[in-house]
Parts: structure tokens; sequence; C-alpha cells
């Protein structure tokens, strides 16, 4: 039973990283692909280790334990890599996508833009 819920769940997996990848490519500016990147890849990989975790669970003890902290890795530095790189890109000048509607951290970070309306 834990091999096929563990199979299910490396396919959901695999589909999110899919779905990353597509957006990757597909998407129109670095934000938005840092987005794809982020959300369905992470959640893409932390499948992935969960279905280790579930097919391992009754016969190795340490290959759930490292599934495990590599989720947990995963989970605290795929956020934080994105945000530094977007915050880069920002810095750098990096233009939106022409139909983007608000840029909020410009607005936070200059007082003198002024909120659309």
């Amino acid at each position: 039973m834990n091999e096929i819920i563990g199979k299910l769940v490396l396919v959901v997996g695999l589909a999110f990283n899919v779905f990353g990848c597509i957006g990757l490519i597909r998407l129109p500016d670095v934000y938005n692909r840092l987005q794809a990147a982020t959300k369905c890849v992470t959640l893409g990989t932390c499948f992935i280790l969960v279905s280790v975790m579930i097919s391992a669970w009754g016969e190795s003890g340490a290959l759930v334990l490292k599934a495990f902290l590599c989720m947990v890795f995963i989970l605290i530095t795929s956020p934080t890599a994105a945000h530094a790189l977007a915050r880069g890109a920002h810095a750098a000048g990096v233009k939106l996508w022409d139909q983007s509607v608000v840029d909020r951290y410009r607005e936070d970070n200059d007082p003198g833009v002024e909120e659309p309306e």
C-alpha cells in the first residue's frame, strides 16, 4: 500500500515540476518566472521527497530522515533565494512586463511614487 501511495505522490510532484518548468519558459518576465520556479518547483520537489519518505517508511529510517531534512532545507532556501534574485533584479533595473499593473516594491521604497488609481 505504501508503494502505491508513494508512486501517486511522486506523479503529483513530477506534475508540479513540469508545470514549473513550463512556467519558466512561457511566463513573460523575470519576476513571473521566479514565481513559477519558487512555487511549483518547490512544491513538486517536496512532493517527491514525501514520496521517498512514504516508500521507505518501514525499511530505512535514515532515508526518511534525510528526505525530511532535504525537504526542510528546500522549503527554507528556495523562497529566500527567489526573493534575493527578485530584489537584485529590481535593483539592477530589470523592467517589469509591459502589462504589469503595479510595482509595490518601488512604491514602498521610493517616497516620490504615487499609487495608481
